[in-house]
């Protein structure tokens, strides 16, 4: 158990609370700073798939665990700035550059779908979204002369500013850096008014109006936030894979990033990672134990599905916070253990001492 006195407001916004939260984020900085070395090849690409998927899961966590504005045709947005990534960067357009176009067109893009969303919410929201997948899934299929159609596109290595970013390692740390710089991004954010207002629209809509705080105007900037970040996860997915198709931005990639958050803990940055890491992993889990089951069973196509959906039904009926709900819980029923009860009665007579000293 540890306890905070503070001494200022400044505290209460603070990006580390105390010094554990600085040690175990420095010792995973250095983790991660490491990979390339303590890895082998194969599990480093499903480490940087891990942090592509974390920037459009943040991206996702801000519009329904922040602001409670639930997407069902998030992929469109992955899908515009993949391609939007792939067409600029084929045309010799340095990746920053490219990087930001893609951010932009999906941020407006988000901007679209979130005007014409504003008069509904709840299942409508998810339709409305739906569709709008649909839309773009059509025209990236049909716009042949850009996208390359349904036979896809190739796309070039991450040219900054001369210096080719062609190998696995070099592209982990650029996925890296853009990670971590969105991760403080976002938290930066949800300590601001801003972020403040977006958790008010999702507890009460109508609490929120009344103090004032403009619907239209941050839902708006939820969508085109959130957008923008996919669009950003999008055109890294489009280098890591160097070739994409409008299959890959369908539904159930849709399905697979709301799933993601759903299962990593709606409301929290830490979801947004843990729901990544489960979606990397479960596939890989999942093939490594169908040589173990029936072969009526294993060997059955759509047993992925099946395990996802029965996965997502479980969590909700069972574990509605998500990976870091639990982990919340086990963290806090670890702390009724004796020795955690008696050192939070020492640091007690201590405060109370100092007190009395002052």
């Amino acid at each position: 158990m540890r306890f905070i006195f503070k001494t200022s407001y400044a505290q209460d916004i603070n990006l580390a609370k105390h010094g554990g939260h600085v040690f175990w984020y420095g010792l995973l900085a250095l983790l991660l700073l490491g990979a390339p070395w303590l890895f082998a090849e194969y599990w480093l690409a499903q480490l940087t798939f891990i942090l592509i998927y974390a920037i459009v899961g943040l991206g996702l966590m801000l519009l329904a665990g922040f602001t409670g504005q639930f997407s069902l045709g998030h992929a469109a947005f992955l899908g515009v700035g993949a391609y939007t990534q792939a067409v600029l960067t084929n045309a010799g357009v340095p990746f920053p550059l490219a990087l930001l176009c893609a951010a932009g067109l999906s941020a407006t893009v988000g901007v679209v779908v979130g005007l014409p969303a504003l008069r509904v919410k709840g299942i409508y929201l998810g339709m409305a979204t739906l569709s709008f997948g649909f839309i773009v899934e059509e025209v990236l299929a049909r716009w042949e002369k850009v996208t390359g159609g349904n036979a896809g596109i190739h796309i070039k290595a991450p040219d900054l500013f001369g210096w080719k970013v062609d190998s696995g390692e070099g592209f982990y740390y650029l996925c890296l850096f853009i990670t971590v710089a969105a991760t403080l991004g976002i938290l930066n954010l949800l300590r601001s008014s801003t972020g403040r207002a977006f958790v008010a629209i999702r507890d009460s809509e109508i609490s929120a109006q009344s103090m004032g705080i403009h619907l239209a105007r941050y839902k708006t900037l939820s969508f085109a936030l959130s957008a923008a970040l996919a669009g950003v996860g999008g055109a890294l997915y489009a280098h890591k894979l160097q070739f994409i198709s409008p299959d890959q931005f369908n539904i159930i990639q849709s399905i697979d990033l709301l799933l993601m958050v759903v299962i990593g803990g709606l409301g929290s940055v830490h979801g947004a990672f843990l729901g990544a890491i489960f979606l990397i992993t479960m596939p890989q889990v999942i093939s490594l134990t169908k040589d173990y089951l029936p072969a009526a069973v294993g060997q059955a196509p759509g047993l992925q599905a099946v395990v996802y959906g029965v996965v997502l039904v479980a969590f909700v009926l069972f574990e509605p916070l998500g990976l870091y709900g639990r982990w919340l819980k086990v963290r806090a029923w670890f702390q009724l253990f004796p020795f955690y009860r008696q050192g939070m009665f020492k640091r007690q007579k201590s405060f109370q001492k100092s007190d009395r000293l002052k």
